[in-house]
């Protein structure tokens, strides 16, 4: 198996917690020791952003509803591109990476792990908000 960068990580565990709705020290710890991530660093960025994309939710969770197409509901939305959406606005605006760095590695994930449309709705959802943020 090709090695995950540490976003891949968060993302994977963020979009676990989507499917599970529940977030622990010790369901992060079984995640990471399933995939055999020793890193220390690495185990504890993706247990930070996932502690909080959880913590911020109501927030992340309404700024991109705000930002969806006429027509579009959070409800609508895969659960794989909800989850791309959290990490990415959590990265961005919460630990404060530039915004193309993000983008750029979100759009390759939603190539990687989504549906057909999800490079393009990802990366429309996110450039609008960072267009309102500007």
């Amino acid at each position: 198996m090709e090695e995950m960068t540490r976003r891949e990580l968060a993302f994977c565990y963020i979009y676990s917690q989507e499917i599970q709705k529940q977030n622990s020290k010790e369901q992060a710890e079984l995640f990471l020791d399933s995939l055999e991530i020793e890193s220390k660093k690495d185990r504890e960025y993706v247990i930070s952003v996932a502690d909080g994309v959880v913590k911020n939710d109501e927030t992340i969770t309404a700024l991109i509803a705000k930002n969806l197409k006429k027509g579009w509901t959070i409800d609508r939305i895969s659960t794989t591109d909800l989850a791309l959406l959290k990490f990415a606005i959590y990265e961005i605006n919460y630990i404060k990476t530039p915004f193309k760095i993000v983008i750029n590695e979100v759009v390759n994930m939603a190539k990687k792990y989504g549906e057909d449309n999800s490079q393009s709705f990802v990366n429309g959802v996110l450039a609008s908000i960072v267009a309102e943020e500007k």
